[in-house]
């Protein structure tokens, strides 16, 4: 029976890994696509954040509603919900590619905001469901974080591929040329909805026939969760949080794209071929650091991960907007020297996610699925991107950092202060 049982965690846990893979894989698709946007439709930098905006905007109509359906239909019904909604989406923003001029960005911003719903719901799964079989605490954060890993293996290979189908002509750049992308990520949709529908998901978390005759208003649940002090200021982390993992690159893609800075050329300008490796790196420094908080995870608490994390985050932070406009070669292409600490940032981002979330669902028993779909709600922090857009178009696209930083002085200070369960 125990044989049985440790299978069925496994082949959980793998489904897990997958659905994070496919979550970083189409976000991170959505900010990467900025610069075509920006270029194709004559968007500014605050338009050009509009498509990951939107994506991130969906959790917040979504969040609690799918933790409802995580509640009474449980992990698999939502993730193969999920999976169809996300195979909707993307095809939505795969038809903008033949849309004419006019209609094709709001058809493609849509499609990006109805990806967003299976984004929400998919997240709601992977990280209760991987906290759950890790058994929580340390072991359960661990999980999550080599889940993450596979996470920033999506989120690297997403810029990466969009710039090698760009190539050099960004200035000629338009969303035609995604195409290939788009259709790799609604055969992944697809592939996965099959694995899901095959597989066998326990649900330990679906309400039992007693809650279901005891069932409680939805503004009674939330209130209830919401009275648990460190888990309502993690929510507001987890929304610091969503701007400071897309913004860092997303601006990187936007500086390192940009021809001219005002009426000057831009000595950083280096293309979108260069330019996606680069901001591919800053992914590939957040799987590094997944894989490393995974390993260490059982022996160092999220508390002691996230405060180093955000202190050396403020530090690259102020590095990346003061080093000088020097060009540094690594690997054969030429990039800023600026962009090295920008990429190394993602250390930092790295083991947030799963911390935070690992410290606020600390000792909320039944009121998981719900905490889970606030969570999810306050992702909507992403619509903070075009306010950050906003502030580059305004002082400078390097400037635009110092959104990044007050942000990650609140993660710092959850983590010292505001993530301590109360004793009541």
């Amino acid at each position: 029976m125990s044989d049985n049982k440790n299978k069925g965690n496994v082949l959980a846990i793998g489904v897990c890994f997958a659905l994070f893979f496919m979550i970083a894989f189409v976000t991170n698709f959505a900010g990467a696509m900025g610069p075509i946007l920006k270029n194709q439709f004559g968007a500014s930098n605050m338009a050009s954040q509009l498509g990951s905006a939107a994506n991130f905007f969906a959790y917040f109509f979504m969040g609690i509603p799918g933790g409802l359906i995580l509640k009474r239909k449980g992990y698999k019904f939502t993730s193969l919900l999920a999976a169809a909604v996300g195979f909707l989406g993307v095809g939505v923003q795969l038809a903008s590619a033949y849309c004419g001029k006019d209609s094709a960005f709001p058809v493609y911003v849509t499609g990006a905001f109805v990806a967003g719903f299976s984004m929400c719901l998919l997240n709601l799964v992977v990280n209760p469901l991987l906290n759950t079989l890790g058994g929580g605490g340390n072991k359960g954060n661990q999980l999550v974080q080599f889940g993450c890993s596979l996470n920033s293996i999506g989120a690297t290979l997403s810029p990466m591929i969009l710039g090698w189908l760009v190539g050099g002509e960004v200035a000629k750049a338009n969303v035609g040329q995604a195409v290939p992308a788009l259709v790799i990520a609604m055969a992944i949709f697809a592939a996965a909805f099959v694995v899901i529908a095959l597989s066998k998901i326990p649900e330990p978390h679906m309400e039992t026939a007693e809650e279901k005759a005891n069932r409680t208003s939805v503004i009674a649940d939330i209130a209830a969760t919401l009275k648990f002090r460190h888990f309502t200021l993690g929510a507001v982390a987890i929304f610091a949080y969503i701007v400071i993992e897309s913004g860092i690159p997303n601006m990187a893609m936007l500086y390192m794209t940009t021809e001219k800075l005002g009426a000057a050329a831009n000595p950083a300008y280096v293309g979108s071929v260069v330019a996606g490796s680069v901001c591919g790196a800053y992914w590939f420094c957040m799987m590094i650091g997944r894989l490393l908080g995974g390993a260490l995870g059982a022996k160092i608490s999220s508390r002691a991960m996230i405060t180093v994390c955000s202190l050396a985050g403020i530090a690259l932070m102020i590095a990346t907007m003061y080093l000088p406009v020097k060009m540094v070669t690594v690997c054969g292409k030429e990039f800023p020297l600026a962009m090295c600490t920008m990429a190394l940032a993602g250390l930092c981002t790295s083991v947030m996610w799963g911390g935070i979330f690992n410290m606020a669902a600390e000792g909320l028993g039944k009121y998981v699925p719900m905490g889970s779909g606030i969570f999810m709600a306050m992702v909507v922090g992403g619509l903070l991107l075009p306010v950050q857009g906003y502030i580059a178009d305004t002082v400078g696209i390097l400037n635009s950092y110092w959104l990044t930083i007050g942000l990650f002085a609140y993660v710092l200070f959850y983590a010292l202060v505001g993530s301590r369960v109360s004793k009541q």
